[in-house]
């Protein structure tokens, strides 16, 4: 079911509202000679008539995110590599699924290759940030993505603290245990309120006002 808009989607995974708006629109842009061309989306809304996005995007997106914010991969690229997968495997959005992690993964990163200059270390790399990536999702039997720790300021290696369930708390992010959402702990301490009664109403240790507080801080 469509829960967010575009911009708390960007805000929840960190990056920003017109990139994401980028890969769920698709976008025009123009080539040496001033010729236009138009780049597919690399997300696609549950309905075409409703702008909001779903849990499965901002998991999209996170994935993405990894290919965009170390590397600067061109979208276009990701959209053929996607495409490719797709024809060869027969895997449909593949952002998605933990096939990510394997068979399908490995072409979609040797058509990178392909597509761009990555050279050996590049595609090594690359591979290494989709693996840290996915390790902050979590799964159902089936596969598909049911939690997604985002990446706080203390990067990937950080505590998996803050987490969104579309099942809980209705999509917003929450301490992980506790089902309180971060920007409630953050809105109480800015109203004034003694972090100790916080911690006290909602049962939290210390480290977990400090995960909120970072989280929502740098969205």
């Amino acid at each position: 079911m469509p829960r967010y808009t575009v911009g708390q989607a960007a805000q929840y995974v960190g990056i920003s509202p017109s990139t994401l708006r980028a890969w769920v629109q698709g976008r025009s842009y123009r080539i040496r000679g001033g010729e236009s061309r138009y780049s597919q989306p690399l997300i696609a809304r549950p309905a075409s008539d409703d702008p909001r996005l779903s849990f499965h995007n901002l998991v999209e997106a996170h994935v993405l995110r990894s290919l965009r914010t170390r590397h600067q991969v061109p979208m276009s690229a990701v959209r053929a590599a996607l495409d490719y997968a797709e024809n060869a495997f027969a895997i449909k959005r593949l952002l998605l699924r933990d096939e990510l992690r394997a068979a399908a993964g490995t072409v979609f990163l040797e058509r990178l290759d392909e597509l761009i200059d990555l050279g050996r270390s590049g595609q090594l790399a690359i591979k290494h940030l989709l693996q840290e990536h996915l390790r902050r999702i979590e799964r159902d039997i089936d596969g598909l993505p049911h939690r997604l720790f985002p990446v706080t300021s203390r990067g990937l290696d950080g505590p998996k603290v803050v987490v969104i369930d579309p099942r809980i708390s209705f999509g917003r992010p929450y301490i992980a245990g506790k089902g309180v959402r971060t920007s409630t702990i953050v809105e109480r301490l800015d109203a004034g309120e003694p972090r100790e009664a916080v911690a006290q109403d909602y049962h939290l240790e210390g480290f977990e006002i400090d995960e909120a507080l970072l989280y929502e801080r740098a969205a």
